[in-house]
């Protein structure tokens, strides 16, 4: 889906289709046959943006064998669909049943991931609309926090370096200006958005952004208009956020509230929970707010192993539109107030938006899609949900 801004810029809408589990291009096809085509015809649009995941074995198969990645993009045409980001933070595996940690490698210390993202770079090139010269590759925020040592980092600022190099190269010879976005998480060696601006701003690479989360933004209590301001300022560029919204309960101490919450706890994804409090450790400054938290949810539930005087948020990404029943509830707001931000002032800040609600199964038994009918017409309320938000703030859906 495309949006006019105020500006004459056109803003780009998709939908992350690392929901749909599949490891092989005969996989990649049928999701598009399966999924995105019937979510777009509930939409009434004639082109509906998708943010595609193309996990190592289907990216090596499309590199390997032209007239497959020319299948491929005859395949989008034919069925309505365009493709201007793709999601390169899961390598393989994240259909398994459990993912958790397994997620975060190979990590920018490893030479695969440079080689699988050089790789979607190249074929994102190829499958840009014809109309389109910029497309963006969100990826994992160099690693998961340990085991990440000072050699790991070099190796990483070096693939990453390597990497602009051959997205330049890239551009020379296709035309296509493709940029990669890290995309911070918690838990992760660039957990926030102040901590990707030292990385970042060693790089100094046009070509190499930041993709703000707004899930991962609300489960750090980050203040968006605080984060953009500070990665404005320090010259980070924000090449596409992906809107989703996170888990949260206002009174954890509550029994039903964590009751509650214990519905969300589930093996399959890491469902990394925070909280801001008040310091507790001495030594520590009385009026500074401390960010504590857990690898997990049903860690944080464990008696005594998070504060909770004062809200939880979870990393669990919760339909848009469809907040949990009190007493809990979803972090909505912030996504609304980071877009307002991105979008809403006189030039966009990003110009790929994508939805990436990928733990739809993951959801408390009660609320999961029973059949793909029930998971396409969720997926297109998330988008019209979107769509309604960039069209109050001014932004004209095109054609």
């Amino acid at each position: 889906m495309r949006f006019r801004h105020p500006d004459g810029t056109t803003v780009h809408l998709s939908y992350c289709t690392n929901v749909h589990p599949a490891e092989t291009l005969d996989g990649v096809l049928a999701q598009l046959r399966d999924h995105c085509e019937p979510v777009r015809r509930r939409l009434g649009r004639d082109r509906l943006g998708i943010g595609l995941w193309l996990a190592k074995d289907a990216a090596r198969v499309l590199v390997a064998d032209p007239a497959a990645l020319r299948a491929l993009r005859s395949e989008l045409d034919r069925r309505g669909l365009e493709v201007v980001t793709l999601n390169g933070f899961p390598y393989e595996g994240f259909g398994a049943q459990q993912v958790k940690y397994r997620v975060y490698q190979p990590d920018w210390s490893r030479s695969a991931r440079l080689a699988h993202t050089a790789d979607l770079a190249r074929l994102l090139a190829a499958l840009l609309p014809a109309d389109v010269t910029e497309g963006s590759v969100s990826t994992l925020p160099l690693a998961w926090r340990t085991c990440f040592d000072d050699a790991a980092s070099r190796a990483a600022h070096h693939a990453l370096a390597t990497l602009a190099r051959r997205l330049d190269a890239l551009e020379e010879l296709t035309g296509a200006a493709i940029r990669l976005a890290l995309e911070p998480e918690p838990g992760c060696t660039v957990e926030t958005t102040a901590d990707a601006i030292a990385p970042l701003a060693a790089l100094a690479s046009p070509r190499i952004g930041l993709c703000l989360d707004t899930c991962h933004l609300a489960t750090s209590f980050e203040d968006p208009n605080t984060a953009l301001d500070a990665l404005t300022a320090a010259g980070v560029t924000v090449p596409k956020a992906q809107l989703s919204a996170a888990l949260h309960a206002e009174h954890p101490r509550l029994p039903g509230v964590r009751k509650a919450l214990a519905a969300f706890a589930e093996p399959r994804f890491l469902h990394q929970t925070r909280t801001l409090t008040r310091p507790l450790r001495p030594g520590e400054a009385p009026s500074a707010d401390v960010l504590r938290g857990t690898d997990d949810l049903d860690e944080a539930l464990a008696p005594g192993a998070l504060p909770d005087t004062a809200p939880w948020r979870a990393h669990f990404h919760i339909p848009l539109h469809a907040p949990p029943a009190p007493p809990l509830a979803s972090t909505l707001p912030v996504l609304h107030d980071t877009l307002t931000r991105l979008v809403g002032g006189p030039a966009p800040l990003t110009r790929h938006l994508e939805v990436e609600t990928y733990t739809w199964q993951a959801l408390p038994p009660a609320s999961r899609p029973r059949n793909r009918a029930q998971l396409a017409d969720g997926i297109a309320a998330e988008l019209h949900l979107a769509r309604e938000l960039l069209t109050g703030l001014g932004l004209k859906e095109l054609p």
